[in-house]
């Protein structure tokens, strides 16, 4: 019995022994062999490897994977013209030399970042002092950026290489420090409200001078019309005063009797009417009885 728990705990041992000299190196990391505190071998493709048992040698892992680092910091900047800005960027970067990266920046990846974020800061500040804020918002954005980049690798790649390489340097956000962003957008808003009640004044002139011109064609119209039809009234009245003279002409007494009937037909236009008359004057001639020796004779058909 005894012999038989000898033999399970030996195997045991072995197994843990085994297994502790047996690591994996994935596709996505660099593996970092040690041998009492120094680095003794660099793992750089994925699989199965062997090492001794701790504590002759242990086994680190680091990220060969594209790495990105966003700005952490809000402190402004300060342009050529003396504007006090804040910008956002971002930063790709990757591991390329493991054991360069050990000696000269850190065990991990934060580290790196750290550091890393140090640099670029003070190469956008130095290349922001050198520009305006227009500069920053046109298409002189991508030569800053460029001259970032290249700063950042000459720092990286330099007497003591960090063993990373820098993809890519881009700017997300420029913006003015929140006191000065405030005042510029009073300025927009003034500027705005400007430009709008300018647009008002114009578009309220315009439909005046529409309005005056509509008015004045309405009047010529108007008066064209009324002028032709006094024209045309007037020739009728000519051809009716024609027509009347002509027919009175033929019959004096039938020319009497309707200017009396006419007569008649205005005074006696209302219900209202009252008219205070000698019975014995002419106006009634019309109306007496055909039989008194006053009355005109009726008119010829």
């Amino acid at each position: 019995m005894n012999r038989i728990g000898f033999i399970a705990s030996t195997i045991l041992v072995v197994l843990v022994l085994l297994s502790s000299t047996l690591f994996v190196v994935d596709q996505r990391q660099f593996g970092v062999v040690y041998a009492l505190g120094q680095i003794k071998q660099v793992i750089t493709e994925p699989g199965l490897n062997f090492k001794l048992p701790p504590p002759f040698q242990n086994v680190s892992y680091l990220d060969k994977r594209l790495l990105m680092l966003s700005s952490l910091e809000t402190e402004p900047m300060l342009t050529a013209e003396k504007q006090r800005v804040v910008i956002d960027w971002y930063v790709r970067w990757r591991i390329s030399n493991a054991s360069e990266y050990i000696r000269n920046v850190g065990l991990d990846e934060n580290a790196g970042a750290v550091q890393l974020n140090r640099v670029v800061r003070n190469a956008f500040q130095e290349n922001i002092n050198k520009r305006t804020v227009r500069d920053l918002i046109s298409v002189r954005r991508e030569a800053l950026m460029a001259d970032v980049q290249r700063e950042v690798l000459a720092v990286v790649k330099g007497a003591k290489p960090w063993g990373v390489d820098v993809v890519d340097v881009r700017i997300t956000r420029v913006d003015y420090v929140e006191a000065i962003t405030e005042s510029v957008y009073r300025r927009m808003e003034a500027e705005r409200k400007r430009v709008a009640n300018e647009l008002r004044s114009t578009g309220f002139a315009e439909g005046e001078k529409i309005r005056a011109d509509a008015d004045r064609q309405r009047e010529v119209t108007v008066a064209n019309a009324y002028r032709d039809a006094q024209k045309i009234k007037g020739e009728g009245d000519a051809q009716a005063a024609s027509a009347y003279s002509e027919s009175f002409g033929k019959d004096p007494q039938f020319a009497q009797f309707y200017r009396s009937l006419d007569a008649y037909k205005q005074s006696f236009n209302k219900k209202s009417d009252v008219l205070v008359l000698d019975p014995s004057s002419d106006f009634f001639r019309a109306m007496q009885s055909s039989g008194s020796n006053t009355a005109p004779a009726a008119p010829r058909r």
